[in-house]
């Protein structure tokens, strides 16, 4: 009986190593996965910023900077309106010449629903 006894400890404890083992295998295990997430999200970041810097080269070299882009903005609005104030410029004195001219040439005339009786 004796023996028996001590066949049964050695399970026991057998049991006991074995779930210790599994126990830290699966320690070790959820250990690699945190630390392959981590490597999986640094080397997103890296991915994501080596693509945005892409974006930001090829967006200076197509279209300018921001600054560059509202400065030829402004001085095409500059040109424009320097144009525009020409023209009024040119046309001034025509225009209120032919306004002047509708004010002065009144011609009254009777309307024509105006019935007389």
């Amino acid at each position: 009986m004796a023996s028996q006894t001590q066949g049964i400890q050695q399970l026991l404890a057998a049991e006991k190593r074995a779930a210790e083992k599994v126990s830290e295998a699966r320690k070790r295990k959820a250990k690699r996965l945190k630390q392959a997430k981590e490597e999986a999200q640094d080397e997103v970041e890296k991915y994501r910023q080596e693509r945005e810097r892409q974006f930001k080269e090829f967006e200076a070299k197509h279209m300018g900077t921001r600054e560059g882009v509202a400065a030829k903005i402004d001085a095409e609005t500059k040109i424009k309106i320097e144009e525009m104030n020409k023209m009024v410029q040119t046309q001034q004195e025509a225009v209120i010449t032919d306004i002047l001219n509708l004010v002065y040439d009144i011609k009254p005339e009777l309307h024509v629903n105006y019935r007389f009786e």
